[in-house]
């Protein structure tokens, strides 16, 4: 049946699934930025008290998760499914954080749309009755990113002018039925489109057509908290 498609792309959610819950952790570089603020938790060190970049990546999707729970009023058992992602081989940050939780996990690679992917995946299953709380979440860190798709800090290489700056942050929000939230009320799933563009370093001139649509009753605000480590 496809009684809830509002066009061929377009998902019109009749239940209309709410954010429940939501927790953003970012790094100092972005902690200082315009919007800093509004972030719930803003690390002192990109490291957030680990070894590697990667354990840390790891770390902030834990934390994130956990953060959103919390702010739902949940607990983790309470948690029907993780869709979580970032931009590692094998997920491997949203994978090993998904071992320390006991709750069903499907891990989703959408890149920079990996946000808006697991909400309108988890808005789906919510909004058809599969699931009753879904927790979807998204985290990306600069370090990593550079030793997976560029080259790794340590060599020092010169960045163009077009280089893309990752952001070190993770984010989670929590989609039931139950509760008060702003709705999801639909999603509308793009198409792979190829503009011919050549240069690797830059990426936003090949990311710039792409847009993410995820159509919410209000606005979404990460709670305001100062607290630093």
């Amino acid at each position: 049946m496809t009684k809830n498609l509002k066009n061929p792309q377009t998902v019109e959610f009749k239940n209309r699934p709410k954010i429940i819950g939501n927790y953003a952790i970012v790094g100092p570089k972005e902690g200082a930025g315009n919007f800093g603020e509004y972030f719930d938790y803003v690390m002192k060190s990109d490291l957030f008290g680990e070894k590697t970049y990667e354990k840390a990546e790891r770390k902030m999707v834990e934390h994130a998760l956990v953060g959103a729970i919390d702010c739902a009023m949940l607990t983790p058992r309470d948690v029907s499914l993780l869709l979580a992602g970032d931009l590692l081989n094998q997920i491997i940050s949203s994978s090993y954080a998904a071992r320390s939780f006991d709750m069903p996990y499907l891990g989703l690679f959408g890149a920079c749309s990996t946000m808006a992917e697991s909400l309108a995946i988890g808005a789906s299953l919510v909004d058809g009755g599969y699931f009753k709380n879904v927790a979807c979440s998204t985290v990306s860190h600069f370090s990593t990113a550079e030793r997976q798709f560029r080259f790794p800090l340590e060599l020092g290489n010169q960045r163009p002018p077009t280089s893309q700056w990752t952001a070190t942050a993770a984010g989670c929000s929590i989609l039931s039925l139950q509760g008060k939230g702003p709705c999801i009320t639909k999603a509308t799933f793009g198409k792979v489109t190829d503009f011919g563009i050549k240069d690797v370093n830059n990426m936003g001139a090949a990311m710039a057509p792409a847009i993410d649509i995820i159509g919410l009753c209000g606005m979404i605000l990460p709670r305001i908290s100062n607290t630093k480590i």
